[in-house]
């Protein structure tokens, strides 16, 4: 029997040549980080995790990578297995909600990949963030939106079962040690726009759609999601990028970066 075509390779020409595609949330995410980087930044990779982006291909972990061509990259997690992650010039596990083990203002930088929906107390992951983002600082990150696909499939299905389930709708996915509960906490552009208040951030999030993810190996699954996606309004859009820029006096290294998106 005829082995199964990944439907990304049916429905993206170009995966048939390298290993990203061009709407790809990956790709289009850790360009703009890396638009934002300078040389002279302290980055904190917050959820850094094992470093997995090997595995999804040279470009994408090439543009992942930020160690070498920032001051310092900083990797923070939950999961000790962060203490592993090669990508990262210094690593620190913390407890879940705890204080980041950094002084106040110290950090140019700090981006997330997939986190915000496991965030239980957003309050007080907002405190954080602001209080070691210097003046001028971005915060980065990539979520599942609450109302798009991914997000409601998520929440209708027990955290206890997540694993059994991506396995089967995303068979090149995450392993079991890779998958941990999500609560959906602040993943709504209403809900960014609540917890980052306007007086202390500059907010430059949108809603995405990107690769149809999560079509359990089917072509016809991901035609699907595709078309739902390309019918739905943005708020029911498959993910968010959230881009958020703190208040106050920038350095001169934030000024020279200034952002080519319109304020939202």
């Amino acid at each position: 029997m005829a082995a199964r075509v990944d439907p990304m390779v049916r429905l993206f020409p170009e995966r048939r040549v390298v290993r990203f595609l061009h709407r790809q949330d990956r790709l289009l995410f850790f360009s703009m980080v890396n638009e934002l980087v300078r040389p002279t930044d302290v980055v904190l990779d917050l959820g850094a995790g094992r470093n997995r982006f090997p595995e999804f291909g040279p470009h994408l972990n090439a543009i992942a990578t930020l160690k070498g061509r920032c001051a310092r990259i900083i990797g923070v997690d939950v999961d000790p297995e962060v203490l592993t992650n090669e990508a990262m010039d210094e690593t620190h596990v913390v407890a879940p909600g705890g204080r980041l083990p950094f002084e106040s203002g110290s950090v140019d930088l700090i981006y997330s990949y997939a986190v915000l929906e496991h965030v239980d107390d957003p309050l007080s992951f907002v405190a954080e963030l602001e209080r070691v983002l210097k003046p001028g600082g971005w915060y980065c990150a990539w979520t599942p939106n609450k109302w798009g696909y991914v997000g409601i499939g998520a929440r209708l299905v027990p955290n206890a079962l997540h694993a059994r389930i991506l396995k089967r709708a995303q068979p090149s996915g995450r392993a079991d040690h890779d998958v941990f509960p999500t609560v959906y906490r602040m993943n709504t552009l209403h809900d960014i726009r609540r917890f980052f208040p306007d007086t202390d951030f500059e907010n430059f999030s949108f809603g995405y759609n990107a690769q149809p993810s999560y079509n359990f190996g089917s072509t016809l699954v991901a035609r699907m999601w595709l078309a739902y996606m390309a019918l739905t309004p943005r708020v029911l859009a498959q993910s968010l990028f959230v881009f958020m820029r703190k208040r106050g006096v920038p350095s001169a290294a934030a000024v020279n970066r200034e952002p080519a998106l319109e304020h939202r």
